[in-house]
């Protein structure tokens, strides 16, 4: 009898153990294809999908390195179309050292060309009340965000990392 039950626990076990672990491939494929942000990120690092880090890409693009929050390390970016899809954790504001300040929605988008960012929707800035930031350019050192006028300021400001501040609304 002792065989018996034996017998039937392992082959009950490695069923349940097949399924288990087909389960897996199954989660792991509809992750990639479902699911935004962080996830997605996290599938293709398990996958052995390997981006730089933000900084990097901003920085490789002539834009300061420290225009998103420190925390906001996750992105999808499209070669072929330019577009950049940044997540940010939660609804925050950036504070830096010229006095100027950003806000960030969780999902901020724009299309990354040669020392600009055009298109951004899900940032705004503060220009006498908040004002919703459409293209962020670069020249030598200065950075010029335009929102319905172009403020200038100094790049040296952007350039390190910043943590967000988490607000209650946009």
């Amino acid at each position: 009898m002792d065989q018996v039950m034996n017998k039937l626990g392992t082959y009950w076990f490695s069923k349940r153990a097949d399924k288990e672990i087909s389960s897996v491939g199954d989660d792991l494929n509809s992750l990639s294809t479902s699911i935004e942000g962080g996830a997605k990120w996290l599938v293709n690092k398990l996958k052995g999908k390997m981006q730089k880090p933000l900084p990097e890409l901003l920085q490789e693009h002539d834009l300061p390195a420290g225009i998103f929050p420190r925390d906001a390390t996750h992105y999808e970016f499209n070669e072929e179309t330019r577009k950049l899809t940044v997540f940010v954790p939660s609804v925050c504001e950036v504070g830096y050292k010229d006095s100027s300040v950003l806000r960030f929605l969780t999902i901020v988008t724009g299309y990354l060309e040669q020392g600009k960012l055009v298109d951004i929707e899900g940032m705004k800035t503060k220009v006498l009340v908040w004002q919703k930031v459409t293209c962020i350019s670069t020249e030598g050192s200065k950075v010029h965000f335009t929102t319905t006028l172009k403020k200038t300021r100094s790049r040296a400001a952007y350039e390190v990392l910043r943590d967000g501040i988490s607000i209650e609304k946009f």
